[in-house]
């Protein structure tokens, strides 16, 4: 009697792609991103200190930061993957490295979605707070034009037009000599055109002969110094500005960039962690391994 070997060439019984199990995979790897941020920003917190000599260093927490952002993103997506590929159905009839890829594919899923929620949370906050700033910055703005003033602290401009403007003269006792008599009117409006001109002519990378001369001119009249003197301050003051933001422009630029390349290498990552634990919870489903936080090997006897 010969035996014949039977082929199976029925249809699987499930759907290629269940997105019921992709969703609550990704549901999941999204909460627990939340979570992990939360509790990864609290850390963060503990860390700073505005005591001198009690704070670890900017470099430290960077490199903390940028460990803990990946380490989160794929935890949270190998979390969501292994659930698609253990919550998807079995296959019948399809080969078992089809069931492979299609589990992997779940995983795959779960990070596709995952990611586009949280893109679109982030890019709503990111509206709401860009919002909620420009309000406040109005009502600032509004604020500091009743008060009659325009300066602001947090302003590099700022700063060297009040270093270009400093009484240069020593009055008696080495204490500073009084300002150059002037209405709060013209003082805040001359002060307002001094930043104008050093934050176009930083812009350009350059002091027009004309501004320069100007600028001498005015620091000369409202300081009381000598003309020589007031140029080589225009210069000097010009120099520091351009030096400053342009570092400041430098270490924005770095950041980004290095802000770039984590959040593609994260992504990446986590594309092929979920990738994995999807193949994972399907092998499982399959071959009926228990569900456990805790792996126990247990030795066949």
């Amino acid at each position: 009697m010969e035996l014949q070997e039977e082929i199976v060439t029925s249809e699987p019984t499930a759907s290629s792609m269940q997105w019921s199990a992709v969703f609550a995979g990704a549901a999941i790897a999204t909460a627990l991103s939340v979570v992990f941020l939360t509790f990864g920003t609290a850390i963060g917190l503990s860390f700073v200190s505005p005591w001198s000599g009690s704070r670890w260093s900017p470099k430290t927490i960077a490199s903390i930061a940028v460990f803990w952002a990946l380490a989160q993103q794929i935890g949270s997506v190998i979390a969501g993957g292994y659930i698609a590929g253990r919550m998807r159905s079995r296959l019948v009839g399809v080969p078992d490295h089809e069931v492979e890829f299609r589990d992997g594919l779940h995983g795959g899923a779960v990070w596709a979605v995952s990611v586009l929620v949280t893109t679109l949370v982030f890019s709503l906050a990111i509206g709401a707070i860009a919002r909620g700033g420009a309000d406040v910055a109005g009502r600032a703005a509004g604020g500091a034009a009743a008060a009659g003033s325009s300066s602001s602290t947090t302003d590099p401009v700022q700063y060297f037009a009040d270093v270009l403007m400093r009484d240069g003269r020593a009055a008696p006792g080495g204490g500073p000599a009084p300002a150059v008599a002037q209405t709060v009117g013209d003082a805040t409006w001359q002060q307002g055109e001094v930043i104008r001109i050093l934050a176009r002519s930083v812009a350009a990378d350059t002091l027009a002969p004309g501004d320069r001369d100007y600028l001498a001119t005015v620091v000369a009249r409202r300081t009381g110094t000598p003309q020589a003197d007031a140029e080589k301050r225009v210069d000097q003051v010009f120099a520091q500005t351009q030096q400053t933001v342009k570092d400041a422009a430098e270490k924005a630029r770095r950041g980004a960039v290095l802000t770039g390349f984590v959040t593609a290498a994260g992504l990446i990552l986590s594309l092929g962690a979920g990738w994995w634990a999807g193949q994972r919870g399907g092998h499982h489903r399959d071959n009926a391994v228990p569900a456990s936080f805790v792996a126990i090997r247990r030795r066949v006897a």
